[in-house]
């Protein structure tokens, strides 16, 4: 059983990687423990977004005589229905992934992978069965879990990750969620959106920390008005779950905080995948947790491969996709361009979304740079007053020598559909000028892009 390409991973680095490899001519297979798709189609990306959809559609019937609208009888929100569409929109992409696997004539191996040395993977299946495989190539794709703290330990009932927080029997009444990351302040906007009192636990001075300052501070704003305690500057140092309820010990600046509820959601980042794989045996090099690689993705092992969140860089599904196709690109003998990782953006799907990316403003500051922001609300935004969505902002920074737009921060409705055209914009080294002729359909949210540019030049004409 040879192959050009074994890929162990199904996620978005790893079933992506394996497609483009078999475009190229390459015999492919795939090693997978546990669903097609990984932990994004399954217990991530997809499913996730398929809850705030629900939460979504529940908004706007709470709020739809605003819109002229008059139902009779009170809309409620059926948690176990939210909780059922969300796993059958998530076992569809599961088949999908199945059918793109049968027509690019990629076999796929149920099991455990691990490396053996001489181009080698032992794969042991769910009877404990053991196969060997070889390949030429051998690409690590495992992927990441929820991170565990030694003073907030999951058991999976009152102290729960991510994946427990897609599937709970029943809705709670209260939860904590600590970590205001994408994954914590999505949970948080979901849970209070149906009705959950949701306390929102952050230990740096703002949520959403690694965005532009003034997005976390408006997101927080968004969120306390939306009913959600926000803590920032606070750490939970004890956790009491012997009782009915999560009993919880928050320190912050004031001293220490008791608080209480039903469930303690753990959203403190992420774990790469690395046990058991056989990294050491063969030689492969980890440093500071994430396998060491070259700009190819190549490890310290010829042969050897790894992408996604087990290596440096972004931990984004789009980052694995984008790493799986240019490794499999130069296996092939293409000459891919490397990634630039300072042009990743980055999505956040809460109520309003969040989506931004190159450098913030205080970045870019330290960085040396003399800088032109500009700034458009939607307030001032036709569109968005129409759509009832007039919280948040377009905030672009560039450099006032040459014009390049180094950072793109945006807080609003659909702002993560709007993101891409800033992403391409960098990539083609597009001055602030070209964005202000550059023609924006009227009235749509993403004028606010052309707005806030003309705004840094001290063009604009909506406010």
């Amino acid at each position: 059983m040879n192959y050009d390409l074994l890929v162990i991973g199904s996620g978005p680095g790893g079933y992506v990687a394996a497609i483009r490899a078999s475009q190229l001519g390459l015999k492919v297979a795939v090693v997978e423990r546990s669903e097609l798709g990984g932990i994004c189609l399954n217990w991530g990306c997809i499913p996730t977004k398929s809850l705030l959809k629900s939460a979504n559609v529940f908004e706007y019937l709470k709020h739809a005589e605003e819109y002229g609208v008059t139902i009779s009888g009170e809309a409620n929100a059926d948690f176990e229905a939210m909780v059922k569409r969300s796993r059958g929109v998530a076992d569809g992409m599961s088949k999908g992934i199945q059918y793109l696997f049968k027509k690019n004539k990629i076999e796929v191996i149920q099991g455990t992978g691990k490396l053996k040395g001489n181009k080698q993977v032992e794969v042991t299946n769910d009877a404990g069965e053991k196969s060997i495989y070889t390949a030429e190539h051998i690409l690590l794709a495992t992927g990441a879990r929820s991170r565990q703290l030694p003073n907030l330990p999951q058991d999976g009932e009152k102290v729960i990750g991510y994946r427990k927080a897609l599937t709970l029997d029943k809705q709670p009444e209260s939860m904590i969620v600590v970590g205001s990351g994408a994954i914590g302040s999505e949970f948080a906007y979901f849970y209070n959106a149906i009705g959950t009192k949701v306390t929102l636990v952050e230990y740096m001075p703002n949520i959403v920390p690694v965005e532009d300052e003034e997005v976390s501070k408006q997101l927080g704003r968004s969120f306390k008005k939306a009913g959600i305690k926000v803590m920032t500057g606070a750490e939970v140092t004890q956790v009491d779950t012997s009782g009915d309820k999560v009993k919880v010990v928050i320190k912050t600046k004031k001293g220490e905080e008791n608080h209480e509820a039903d469930i303690v959601l753990s959203a403190v980042g992420i774990s790469p995948n690395l046990e058991n794989l056989g990294l050491e045996e063969v030689g492969v090099q980890v440093e500071n947790g994430r396998v060491k690689v070259d700009e190819f993705y190549q490890t310290t092992v010829p042969g050897v491969y790894a992408i996604g969140d087990i290596v440096p860089g972004q931990a984004l599904a789009h980052v694995a996709s984008a790493e799986g196709i240019i490794c499999v690109e130069k296996i092939a003998g293409h000459s891919p361009e490397p990634l630039d990782y300072g042009n990743i953006p980055g999505c956040t799907y809460t109520s309003p979304e969040v989506a931004s990316v190159g450098m913030t403003e205080k970045a870019a500051k330290e960085a040396g740079y003399e800088l032109k922001v500009g700034k458009f609300p939607f307030s001032a935004s036709g569109k968005a007053s129409a759509a009832g969505h007039k919280d948040g902002f377009v905030k672009l920074i560039f450099d006032a020598k040459y014009g390049e737009l180094l950072g793109a921060h945006l807080i609003g409705a659909n702002v993560t559909e709007m993101i891409a055209e800033l992403v391409t914009a960098r990539k083609l080294e597009t001055t602030g000028h070209e964005i202000i002729k550059a023609v924006h359909p009227h009235p749509t949210m993403s004028e606010a892009v052309m707005e806030a540019a003309a705004a840094a030049y001290d063009e604009v004409i909506h406010i």
